[in-house]
């Protein structure tokens, strides 16, 4: 170190030299290559037992998904069409009555009438399946587009019939004029509409 160096200067050298001599006695362990270039130590024995259930549980888990799946194969139905249930009636519409007065009231005056037949006369006494009122929300299957042709009481007509179920579980159609549908209803299949 040179003695009319400047103070920051001679602090730096005598770090260099130190750090140069620090790094002169650091030698390799011994042994510390042929551990590095070892292969991997053979697995515990717990972990190798924990691999093996996890293994076994796994196994039994897709022999029981198996077994099920070969089971509900079986026993599923074949050929059949699926019962009437609450896929069928996967819509709902909502009863309208256009007589204001009646809209409040539930009385056999201001019963609207579910039909048997969308093709048959809607005022035969005979083809009446059931009574619904004004705001009653019921289940839609599907709706037939050229029924029998019905007006309401403020003049509006429809040839749209609606086969729909009740709460009651009863099964009717439902005149077009009877609600002011908002919803997509398919149009009935052959097996559906009568």
């Amino acid at each position: 170190m040179r003695p009319d160096a400047e103070p920051d200067d001679r602090v730096a050298a005598l770090l260099r030299e130190r750090l140069r001599a620090a790094d002169e006695e650091i030698a390799t362990p011994p042994g510390l290559w042929d551990r590095v270039r070892a292969p991997d130590p053979p697995p515990r024995r717990a972990a190798l037992g924990a691999r093996l259930r996890l293994g076994w549980a796994v196994a039994a888990a897709v022999l029981v998904s198996a077994v099920v799946l070969g089971s509900w194969w079986l026993v599923r139905p074949v050929g059949r069409t699926p019962p009437s249930g609450p896929a069928r009636f996967a819509s709902t519409v909502t009863v309208f009555n256009a007589e204001r007065p009646c809209r409040p009231l539930r009385t056999l005056e201001c019963a609207l009438r579910l039909a048997k037949d969308p093709y048959g006369d809607y005022a035969d006494p005979g083809n009446s399946a059931g009574r619904v009122w004004h705001g009653d929300r019921l289940a839609a299957a599907c709706v037939v587009t050229r029924g029998t042709m019905v007006r309401d009481e403020s003049g509006i007509t429809s040839t749209r019939w609606y086969l729909v179920r009740t709460g009651a579980g009863v099964e009717g159609w439902l005149p077009g004029v009877r609600t002011r549908n908002t919803v997509h209803v398919p149009v009935c299949s052959e097996g559906e509409a009568p």
